[in-house]
This record gives structure tokens, C-alpha cells and sequence, in this order.
């Protein structure tokens, strides 16, 4: 302004203050720029110009172009190039203004094909800084179609006019970013209020798409999640125009817009989608003509689960903050989609149990740690007689006995080991009973810690025990007499009958068999004894060497007609061991007996024994060469009345190593099983080592294996 007249000062001044009352009198960017073009145009002269505006970082965020009185769009790309390259480029640069008579002759000049000779030709530009508070707000330009039309005096003013304007533009600027913020913001806000009043998966995907085209005013929104299974974007919703065969279409992984949206992570704004050479046939949504398109990503946790899609803006173009809006959206959404989804587990997984509950066969009741009964199954009501109400203001005391050394002194057991079983009765409204297995355990019930109780009826095992005990008392008190008077007999006849080979014979297999029955009974009386806890009296000190040889004689004819071979491994010294003689003598043969059934003819069965390290207790084992017995069973096979089912296995009463676990634990033995199918089986077990030794025989009476010491 230094070089201008006298005469030109207050025309300018005059004319700078018209400017600032134009552009200083509006707060929206667009009219500021508007503005400020339209009277650069005015006073400086041109047919076009354009205003670049510039965040603080130098990235144009938004632009004006006229044209004669005509406002023209722009693109993002062309925003880019004007302050990247061109004469606009280089006034960002420099941070100089500048003046091109000639831009056929400037290099600086960025050539489009407008600029042809054959069509508008060389021009005259002026291109200068919107510089504010030492910041770049932005570059002004001014075209005029001849060259050589500007000159330094034109420059000076649209300097002095760009001068004059930028505060108004930086301020228009922030007003309008913080608009912007403010619309975002408010735009999330009410999305998040609306999106979360609601977990049932159908109504938080319809609030979801409602938000979306409420936020960016758009004629149809859909929403696609990826299937685990094939990962293929699958649209689960949509809304607006022609949405109704939206939903079910299936992108395959990767393929279209959306597929770069989940690959890259990043959503888009396509403002042409048929000059998009990312758009093919599988970004078609049925019948909706696409126009314009925004595309976010639904994320949760960090990972793309799916996308949102907003098409064709009623506008007919997307607001600069659309893609700032639709990630918003896009991560509200994934996270109340996750939380949806996790509600549907947690309902399913609800529902099915309250299925099993109500359908179990079972008493199942649910009580608080003081006892009180909150919940009751069908079949807790139907058993005990008590309406669902009556149970409810019960305690579980009034309904059964509780096992305080099982569940501990308020349920103390329960809070830590969780689990505890034991019999007891169940109490009907009539006061009568039914005995049941309880399982009992600390469980998670409506968020709060309680108590599950499973009561079990087992009223027909007790009648099934029952019978038993009622067959084994018979066997008692209605065989034994006579069993013992025909082994009486037996062994009477041995010595009055003539020595005749074949009556020999019968005599030994009708001494063996009623020996074998006698040691059936002799065994049951033995369990019930040792079941109600009576200690074993009748021991003695003996050799086991004699007590195994006893044992191999009595199986031997058993073996042999199975062709079986019999082999004793018992180590030719062993300390005594003090044992009920006649019982120990029966675990020998059990097991052998058990071995020689369950191996197959031509096997082979071993016995054998010899000192624990320990020195008080002397291990024996009996191993045969038969199928072998499955993990799971080995568990079971010394229960009372446990008969192994399968292909081959021989009957029985169930009762022998029943038998022979009662024994050795009586004796304060040990006894256990290893075994692997297809490969044998091994019985192993301990007997104490006598502390005092004795010498004498070993002498049969009706039946019966006895210790009889020598006289002194």
C-alpha cells in the first residue's frame, strides 16, 4: 500500500471496511467465503475464484469456487491437488502472495485442459495468502480470462483485502468446527441413549439403523455382521427405501467396498458410487439404485465384526463430518451388538436351564445360605406333597435331615469345596418319608450366591437292598445248618467208604463244590459283620507260604480242566502274618478263583509275595493273563453286588471282591487293582507281619481253614 497515491488511500480504506462489515457480519464458513470471493471478484476484477481453506495442520478442509455469479462443487482430490501442486501450492509454500500476467508462461501454473489454446487460452491470476495470528488460514485466488489483465496494483489490493478478511475466515472456521463438534457430538449422544435402551438383539439392530438415517439424513441404511463360520458379510437389517431384500444378502470376505471396509478397518464416503472402480455386482443391495455411499465399520473390542452402511443422502451429497458420525455409530453399535449377543447366551443358557430344572426326574430345590427355599422343580413339589407356594416359605431343615459333618456349620463346606453328598429322607407334607441320595452344592442362582439341592429317590434301591439282605439272611440261618452237616457227612463218608477210585472222585468233587458254597456263605455272613463295623477277633500268626499253598490247591482242579497254568512266586521265606486264618484263606481263593474265570483256557495265572520295604506288612499279588479291566470300572469292581457287564463275561452274585475288600481293610491291609485292556489284570494286597511268632497246623473242620498251634 506503500506505493499508491495520496488519492488511493481513502478509497481503500473506504473499501477494506466494506469488506470487513461483508464478511465480519456472518459465522458460517460458507457464507464468510462466499462472501469475501464475491467481493474480491468486485473490487479486484476476474471472471473466477476460488478460496482454499486450511485446518492447523495444513490439510484443506473446505473451499469455495465461483464462477462468474455461479458457485461450482469440489472434491476432496481437488482440493488436494490445488494446495499440493499449481500456483496454490506454491503461495502455501512460500507463504508469499503472487502475480501471473501470463499463466501460459508460468510454470507454476497447474495446467488443466481447459487451458488449451482452442479453448479458454492464457490468463491473467493473482494468487495470495490468508495468513491470521501467524497461521495459514487459507489461499485466495483470482482469474481473469486475458492475460496481463492484473498488475502489482491489483496484487496490492487483493494483499490489503486477504489481509482484512483472514481473522473473519479463521474465526468463521472455528465457529464452524465447533458446530461440527457440537453436531457430532450431540448426533453420538442421543445414538448411544437411544442404541442402549435395549438389549434384545432385533430391537438394538432397527434403534442402530433408526440413528443412522436420523444422524445423517439418508434414504436407506443397512447393517451386516460377519458369520463365524464362512466370514462372509451377512446383512442382518435395513431401513428406508426398498429395504425390504436387503436383509440375507451375503458379501463374500473381502470382496466389494464393504470388504475393503473390513480389511482395512477404515471406513469411506464414496460420493460417486459408479465412478468408484472399488463398486461391483456385490455391493448391489436388491432393488436400491446407489448413488452415494458411506460405509463404517462395526468394531468391538478392536475387531472389525461388520459394517453399516448409509445410502444416497437426501442432499444429495455427504456432509464432511458423515464419516466422523458413521464410526461413531459404527462403535456404538458393535458394542451394544456384542452386549446384545451375550444377553441371548445368557437368556439361552437361562431358559435351558430352567428346562433341565423343571424337567428333571429329580427333587431339585435352590435355597439361600440361611436355608430358606427360593426355588422348587415340578417334581420337588409332586414328591413331597407341598404346594410350590409352601415350599417357598419353608427352610430346607423341615424337609429333610441335613448332614452337618457333610455341608459344614453354616454351610462352611459349601462355600469352599462346593459339593457334598449323603442319604437321607425326604419329609412329605403327611410327615411319611422317601429315602434319597442328596447332592448338594454352592451354585450362582439370579446373581446371587445359593444352594442346590438334588434329591434323588431312591426308594427302589433301598427295597432292591432289602431283598438282598432279606436272600442273605436266609442264606444264614436256612443253609448253613445243613451245609455244615452235609460237609460233615462228606468228610465222614471220606474215611468209612472202601478205597475205590471212582467214588474217590465223586467224594472230592462233592467235597469241593459244597467247599465252595460253604465259603460263599461264610463270605456273606463276613460282609454283613464287617459292613456294621464288628472287629475281627480269631487271628493268629501264620505262614503265608502254607496259607497260598492251601489256597492253589483248593483252585487246582478249576485250573486244569481250563488247561490253565497255576505258578507260585511267593519267596520261599516270608515273615508270619497275623490274620483271621480262615478269612484270608477265602481272599486267596477268591481272587483266584476270579482270575481262573476271567482267563481264557490255556492262560496263565500267577501268585506271588514278598516283604514290603516298610518291614510291618508283607504285599501279595495274584496277575492273570485275561481281557483286563477299562479304566472307569476299576473304580467299581469292589462294590457289593457289581457284576462287570459285556461279551464274555462270566455271572456271578457279585459279592467276592466285595468280600475281599472288607477283608483286608479289617485286617488294616490295603488292597487295589492295576490292569490294561487286552493285557491281564493284577489284584494287589497287604496283610500286617505278626509281632509274635507260633508254630502249628493248619487243619480243616466242616468246611472251615483254622490255625490249630502246637501244645507245649
Amino acid at each position: 500500500m506503500g506505493k499508491m497515491s495520496e488519492g488511493r488511500t481513502r478509497p481503500l480504506l473506504e473499501l477494506l471496511v466494506k469488506v470487513s462489515r461483508e464478511v465480519a457480519t456472518a459465522l458460517d464458513l460458507r457464507t464468510v467465503l462466499q462472501r469475501l470471493l464475491f467481493a474480491a471478484i468486485q473490487y479486484v476484477g476476474g471472471e473466477r475464484g476460488s478460496i482454499v481453506v486450511m485446518d492447523d495442520s495444513g490439510k484443506p478442509v473446505d473451499a469455495t469456487i465461483v464462477y462468474g455469479r455461479q458457485f461450482h462443487d469440489h472434491t476432496t482430490q481437488q482440493l488436494r491437488e490445488t494446495v499440493e501442486r499449481g500456483l496454490a501450492g506454491w503461495v502455501v509454500q512460500n507463504r508469499k502472495a503472487v502475480l501471473v500476467p501470463d499463466t501460459s508462461k508460468d510454470d507454476r501454473w497447474l495446467r488443466r485442459a481447459d487451458d488449451s489454446a482452442d479453448k479458454s487460452g492464457a490468463k491473467s491470476a493473482i494468487c495470495v495468502p490468508l495468513m491470521a495470528r501467524d497461521r495459514m488460514v487459507g489461499v485466495l485466488t483470482l482469474v481473469h480470462p486475458t492475460p496481463n489483465a492484473f498488475n502489482e496494483e491489483h496484487l496490492e489490493l487483493m494483499q490489503a483485502i486477504a489481509d482484512q478478511a483472514s481473522v473473519a475466515v479463521l474465526n468463521a472456521r472455528l465457529y464452524t468446527e465447533t458446530q461440527r463438534t457440537a453436531r457430532i457430538m450431540s448426533a453420538l449422544a442421543d445414538g448411544a441413549a437411544a442404541i442402549n435402551t435395549s438389549l434384545a438383539m432385533q430391537d438394538v439392530l432397527r434403534r442402530i439403523l433408526n440413528q443412522t438415517m436420523q444422524a445423517l439424513q439418508v434414504e436407506t441404511v443397512a447393517l451386516a455382521l460377519i458369520d463365524n463360520v464362512s466370514s462372509h458379510l451377512v446383512f442382518q437389517a435395513a431401513a428406508g427405501n426398498n429395504s425390504a431384500n436387503i436383509p440375507g444378502i451375503r458379501i463374500p470376505d473381502g470382496k466389494g467396498l464393504a470388504g475393503a471396509v473390513v480389511r482395512e478397518g477404515q471406513g469411506m464416503v464414496v460420493h460417486t458410487v459408479r465412478q468408484d472402480p472399488r463398486y461391483n455386482e456385490v455391493d448391489r443391495l436388491g432393488g436400491v439404485e446407489m448413488r452415494a455411499l458411506a460405509i463404517a465399520p462395526i468394531q468391538s473390542q478392536g475387531k472389525v465384526i461388520g459394517v453399516l452402511e448409509a445410502i444416497n443422502p437426501i442432499s444429495g451429497t455427504f456432509d464432511p463430518d458423515a464419516m466422523v458420525v458413521m464410526t461413531g455409530l459404527g462403535s456404538l453399535a458393535g458394542t451394544t451388538i456384542q452386549n446384545a449377543e451375550l444377553f441371548e447366551q445368557l437368556q439361552k443358557a437361562h431358559q435351558h436351564y430352567r428346562e433341565l430344572f423343571e424337567d428333571s426326574v429329580d427333587s431339585i430345590l435352590i435355597t439361600d445360605f440361611e436355608g430358606k427355599v427360593l426355588e422348587a422343580n415340578r417334581q420337588a413339589v409332586s414328591l413331597s406333597g407341598y404346594t410350590v407356594d409352601q415350599l417357598h416359605t419353608m427352610n430346607i431343615e423341615q424337609l429333610h435331615e441335613i448332614s452337618w459333618n457333610k455341608v459344614g456349620l453354616n454351610f462352611e463346606t459349601l462355600r469352599y469345596n462346593g459339593l457334598s453328598t449323603y442319604e437321607s429322607g425326604l419329609i412329605h407334607e403327611d410327615g411319611s418319608t422317601t429315602p434319597v441320595d442328596v447332592y448338594v452344592r454352592r451354585v450362582e442362582f439370579d446373581d446371587t450366591e445359593s444352594i442346590q439341592w438334588i434329591m434323588k429317590d431312591i426308594t427302589a434301591r433301598k427295597e432292591l437292598d432289602a431283598l438282598r439282605d432279606d436272600m442273605t439272611s436266609m442264606i444264614f440261618h436256612d443253609l448253613r445248618s445243613p451245609l455244615g452237616n452235609i460237609v460233615s457227612s462228606l468228610e465222614m463218608m471220606s474215611t468209612l467208604l472202601p478205597k475205590d477210585e471212582t467214588l474217590t472222585s465223586m467224594l472230592t468233587i462233592a467235597q469241593n463244590s459244597t467247599g465252595r458254597i460253604q465259603r460263599l456263605v461264610n463270605s456273606l455272613l463276613d460282609i454283613n459283620r464287617l459292613e456294621t463295623g464288628q472287629q475281627i477277633v480269631d487271628q493268629n500268626s501264620i505262614n503265608p507260604i502254607a496259607l497260598i499253598r492251601e489256597s492253589l490247591r483248593d483252585v487246582e482242579p478249576s485250573a486244569a480242566a481250563r488247561q490253565q497254568a497255576l505258578v507260585n512266586n511267593v519267596v520261599s521265606v516270608l515273615p508270619m502274618i497275623w490274620v483271621d486264618v480262615d478269612m484270608i484263606y477265602r481272599v486267596f481263593v477268591n481272587l483266584l478263583e476270579n482270575a481262573i474265570k476271567f482267563t481264557p483256557v490255556g492262560g496263565r495265572i500267577e501268585v506271588g509275595g514278598q516283604t514290603n520295604p516298610d518291614g510291618v506288612s508283607v504285599r501279595f499279588w495274584v496277575r492273570d493273563t485275561g481281557p483286563g479291566i477299562s479304566a472307569a470300572d476299576q473304580e467299581r469292581i469292589f462294590e457289593k453286588f457289581l457284576r462287570l457287564r459285556g461279551k464274555n463275561r462270566p455271572g456271578g452274585l457279585g459279592v467276592g471282591l466285595a468280600f475281599c475288600r472288607l477283608a483286608v481293610h479289617g485286617h488294616g491291609g490295603e488292597i487295589w487293582v492295576e490292569s490294561e485292556l487286552e493285557k491281564g489284570t493284577t489284584f494287589w494286597l497287604t496283610l500286617p507281619v505278626a509281632k509274635k511268632q507260633a508254630t502249628g497246623q493248619l487243619k480243616r473242620h466242616t468246611g472251615r481253614l483254622t490255625f490249630k498251634p502246637d501244645q507245649k
